[in-house]
């Protein structure tokens, strides 16, 4: 008998257990979401934005293509006059590499003017950064490199 007192014990107890689980009241549903959430302000410049800057001092133009979604900027600028290792038949020390690619992110102001990073995609331990300075002018945008070469490209939409 003592052999299974325990297990009785056990039974009862399980058994107590799940009837007073039975009983508890239903948990709370969730609070559903609004019915109309309120929408991210939308930027007057959101769109696509592509152009070709002037040469600069380095007399090498960019070709930009630029995104605005909801005032964040995310895009790229390329040289399109970029070329790819060429043969050094007198072995004397290669040019540095110049960037072909930047990348470029930034968020849109509301004066209209905005400030943005460019980040060049090299190899190595070259880390190039810069900064850009836009601003909407009439129905483009205008954007200026504020260091090295000194672009400027007018973007429209498209």
């Amino acid at each position: 008998m003592k052999r299974f007192l325990p297990l009785a014990l056990l039974l009862v107890v399980g058994a107590v257990t799940v009837a007073s689980a039975q009983t508890r009241a239903p948990a709370p549903s969730p609070a559903a979401p609004p019915a109309n959430p309120t929408p991210a302000p939308i930027s007057a410049l959101d769109g696509e934005w592509k152009g070709t800057s002037d040469g600069g001092s380095c007399n090498a133009p960019l070709d930009y293509v630029l995104t605005i979604e909801n005032g964040f900027v995310d895009g790229s600028s390329y040289d399109t006059t970029a070329r790819g290792p060429v043969p050094n038949p007198n072995k004397s020390a290669p040019p540095p590499p110049t960037p072909g690619l930047w990348q470029i992110h930034g968020i849109v102001g509301k004066t209209g003017s905005f400030s943005l990073i460019a980040v060049a995609s090299v190899k190595g331990t070259s880390h190039r950064e810069g900064k850009l300075a836009a601003r909407s002018e009439g129905g483009g945008l205008t954007v200026s490199e504020t260091s090295g070469c000194r672009r400027t490209v007018r973007l429209t939409r498209g």
